[in-house]
């Protein structure tokens, strides 16, 4: 049964360097000639810059989308709402092979995998250890202590702090684009390049000028992520009904 925790937890972590590792990082700032329109007079990597300052500034919000896991070398499917407060609540997937839900609230981490997830997992695995891990697992809440070493590395996606760590401090190359919108939102385009890599920020024109969304076509690591629903509440609640503690069956 601990196998098949550890296993989420591993995508977990991988998920938050993914995440940190996107967004924009040590450049040299661009020239944009006085642009007119959105943010005019800024140049990209003035947009960028301020950007970055609005979204580590929020309280909260929800990143959706791919990230690339080093070790598996497959993708992360993220769905996820956090705070400053290390809550959080949404789903992930490894390779859109099932689904586990998530929520980080207090002192514990709570999951629920279903089946997908679990056979997903648990490769490898006689077929009699899966069956039971399915049968004791599949559709039902799981609970780990925070305390425990497993649960601390997943409680480190629920860190707010930790995921946008560091991309204040960036100083954007990022060259100006097009207008456009992102899921109802104006926003614009920026084009920022590190080496080889080329990635695309879209930035809300209206309002705070929070990151909407990342696209990385780096070969090795492609990111596709976006981000809503700043400062609003993070819905982590500890689930209702019968819980299986998992520290518990580890011994």
């Amino acid at each position: 049964m601990r196998r098949t925790a550890l296993a989420a937890l591993c995508l977990a972590a991988a998920a938050t360097a993914g995440l940190t590792g996107c967004l924009p990082g040590q450049h040299k700032d661009s020239a944009d000639s006085k642009p007119k329109g959105p943010f005019a007079g800024l140049t990209g990597a003035e947009i960028a810059d301020r950007a970055m300052k609005a979204t580590t500034g929020a309280s909260s919000l929800r990143m959706k989308g791919d990230v690339p896991d080093d070790e598996s070398k497959g993708t992360i499917q993220l769905d996820m709402a956090l705070n400053r407060k290390g809550e959080c609540a949404g789903t992930m997937s490894m390779n859109g092979q099932g689904k586990a839900d998530l929520i980080k609230t207090g002192d514990a981490v709570y999951m629920k995998y279903d089946e997908a997830f679990l056979r997903a997992q648990s490769k490898g695995e006689a077929k009699s250890d899966t069956d039971a891990a399915v049968a004791m697992l599949a559709g039902k809440w799981t609970k780990m202590a925070v305390k425990g070493q497993d649960a601390k590395d997943i409680a480190g996606l629920c860190d707010l702090d930790a995921v946008l760590g560091g991309a204040e401090d960036s100083n954007s190359d990022a060259t100006r684009g097009k207008t456009t919108s992102v899921d109802g939102t104006p926003a614009i385009v920026l084009h920022e390049k590190d080496g080889k890599d080329n990635y695309t920020l879209y930035v809300a024109t209206e309002g705070k000028p929070y990151l909407l969304r990342v696209d990385g076509t780096s070969a090795k690591e492609p990111v596709k992520l976006s981000f809503s629903d700043y400062d609003k509440p993070v819905p982590a609640q500890k689930p209702a009904g019968k819980i299986i503690d998992l520290d518990a069956l580890g011994g």
